[in-house]
């Protein structure tokens, strides 16, 4: 929720701590504490988080968006790469889909504009659409009676499976909003996809700190 003349964000910083899973399919969940860097003018991300694999063992996992292009890449100790992925048409479209999902966390970037239009779906829901570099995606947004976006949803995300990548209906949720820099943000959420019918989680996180430089 926004006031009326609230300023556009320029670039947005958040720290959140959590856990995560590999696929929906692994039983292990491991603890992870990120950073993110957000530049909603330039619709581009970096999430840089460290992830206990054990109680030795330490990942690196980074995900970006930069002018249209996605990488990912897992690192052990920050220094011995174990996989990675980088510009591919399925990674550029999740990547698009996942910044859209998280602008609850810059609001300002749900703004209508030239790369963002909205389309009501019924009372409590709307379809987005975000065109970035030549890639379109949209999301369901899902809002409850206090106007705060409750859930996001797609049939079709593209999902890593071994080395190929399949489309499956994903879909997050959002808790706990309070204020921050006069805007209201989730506290948490989680993400997860539908197996079978059935939604897991793969991701669940909190806040721990968020800091916006706002245009004059």
């Amino acid at each position: 929720m926004l006031h009326a003349d609230q300023a556009p964000i320029r670039s947005a910083r958040l720290t959140q701590s959590g856990t995560l899973r590999a696929s929906v399919r692994s039983r292990l969940w491991m603890q992870f504490d990120s950073i993110q860097e957000i530049a909603p003018p330039a619709l581009s991300f970096d999430w840089d988080a460290r992830v206990r694999f054990g109680p030795l063992v330490r990942l690196r996992v980074r995900d970006a968006l930069l002018e249209g292009r996605a990488g990912s890449r897992v690192d052990l100790w920050s220094a011995i790469k174990l996989g990675a992925d980088a510009d591919r048409p399925e990674l550029n479209q999740g990547a698009l889909q996942r910044y859209l999902a998280e602008a609850v966390w810059y609001p300002t970037a749900l703004f209508p504009s030239e790369h963002l239009s909205w389309t009501p779906i019924d009372e409590r829901k709307a379809l987005a659409t975000l065109t970035s570099h030549g890639t379109s995606v949209s999301l369901e947004f899902h809002f409850n009676r206090e106007g705060e976006v409750a859930a996001i949803y797609t049939p079709q995300r593209w999902m890593k499976s071994g080395r190929h990548y399949v489309q499956m209906p994903w879909e997050g949720h959002f808790f706990g909003y309070w204020e921050c820099s006069g805007m209201l943000i989730p506290a948490a959420g989680e993400v997860g996809w539908y197996l079978d019918g059935k939604w897991q989680a793969v991701w669940k996180g909190r806040v721990t700190y968020a800091s916006y430089e706002l245009e004059s």
